[in-house]
């Protein structure tokens, strides 16, 4: 049986020395998302202002970039090359700072080249990027404070970590409250058995560590996140014969959920929510999640886990909240989530798989 420093041994290896580019990779994750929803201009930009040999050893499998950013402390786990990490330098402005961690040696000092080249492209008098090597499950010993950081974001690499629940509460240590963990990552579509973890290619394509979806969920509320929310998905094409044979039965999906550490004892209670329009980049509409979304001037009811989130996060400026006096109705004892299943998202959106140019077998 593979230890966790065995399989985080051969992920370095797999990332830092197998892998020349994403094209390298056996399956459709790196560009699966792409599709998925319309990207913000800001976004989109900022990926276009990144060096084009940091995107060449980009390994993500989505587009983890929430809303309104600017100023904010961003901590991103599994930083890579610093892809996403130079992007959000971008959007988080010189007032914000952006801290990248990764275990792999080669792709961070990769990384680090870069730092000056997008300080002056930015325009920013000082850096405002941190690459720090370290271990996800380990954020304290990286030097990560708790409660210090309002936003923590992951591409495609905790379905890498053998522990997710080490992943998931030292994300939520570190986060304030308010905070939120916004990540994009790789799905099973039921439980992985463990001869598929055993196996060094498999887990190194994310494939051998994909978490079953609705375990996400479990795992988020015993950590004290609030209920995963879905924002995209799409469905993952693995073009290796070979590791599709393995897979078997068991199919992959791309999804982002974001889950918000809210306060210790919230008031949940439903509420009459209004957006403003002042969110950047969405002034007529903001697209919350797949569930969710706010028409500027129009009044939407909401349960109190929304409410809360509403009231507490960074969002609360661009909201008009009315508590309702009514209390919220218990929820069933064992609630549905299918709304939250990234498979059934992927399906409804039509998304979608752009191949890479690679000829795989």
């Amino acid at each position: 049986m593979a230890t966790s420093d065995d399989v985080r041994e051969n992920v370095k290896k797999y990332y830092g020395r197998r892998l020349e580019s994403s094209c390298d990779l056996q399956t459709s994750a790196s560009s699966c998302s792409l599709s998925c929803r319309p990207v913000p201009k800001t976004v989109t930009d900022a990926l276009n202002l990144v060096h084009p040999e940091v995107t060449k050893r980009f390994f993500g499998c989505g587009l983890p970039f929430p809303a309104k950013l600017e100023g904010c402390r961003v901590l991103d786990l599994g930083s890579g090359s610093g892809r996403d990490c130079y992007a959000f330098s971008k959007l988080v402005g010189p007032s914000g700072h952006v801290t990248g961690i990764d275990m792999t040696e080669e792709l961070l000092t990769a990384s680090r080249q870069f730092i000056e080249y997008h300080q002056k492209r930015f325009g920013y008098e000082e850096p405002n990027v941190t690459f720090v090597q370290g271990y996800m499950e380990k954020l304290g010993e990286a030097g990560i404070q708790n409660d210090s950081v309002d936003v923590v974001l992951s591409n495609c690499v905790i379905c890498l970590c053998p522990d997710k629940r080490a992943v998931l509460q030292e994300a939520y240590n570190v986060i304030k409250e308010g905070g939120e963990l916004y990540f994009s990552d790789m799905y099973a579509s039921k439980v992985i058995p463990d001869h598929m973890k055993q196996d060094a290619v498999l887990w190194g394509e994310g494939m051998g560590g994909s978490l079953f979806w609705q375990d996400l969920i479990s795992l988020a509320h015993s950590i004290g996140f609030s209920t995963p929310h879905l924002v995209s998905a799409s469905h993952i094409v693995v073009h290796n014969s070979e590791l599709k044979a393995k897979a078997g039965d068991i199919s992959y999906a791309s999804g982002t959920y974001r889950l918000f550490k809210l306060p210790r004892s919230p008031v949940m209670s439903g509420a009459t929510v209004t957006y403003k329009g002042t969110v950047a980049d969405f002034q007529d509409q903001l697209d919350f999640d797949s569930s969710h979304s706010f028409k500027k001037d129009v009044a939407v009811e909401v349960n109190g886990e929304m409410a809360a989130i509403l009231q507490s996060s960074r969002f609360f400026p661009d909201f008009d909240i009315q508590m309702s006096d009514k209390p919220e109705a218990k929820l069933e004892s064992t609630p549905q989530y299918c709304h939250l299943n990234p498979f059934r998202l992927a399906d409804k959106l039509g998304s979608s798989v752009k191949q890479c140019s690679k000829t795989n077998k």
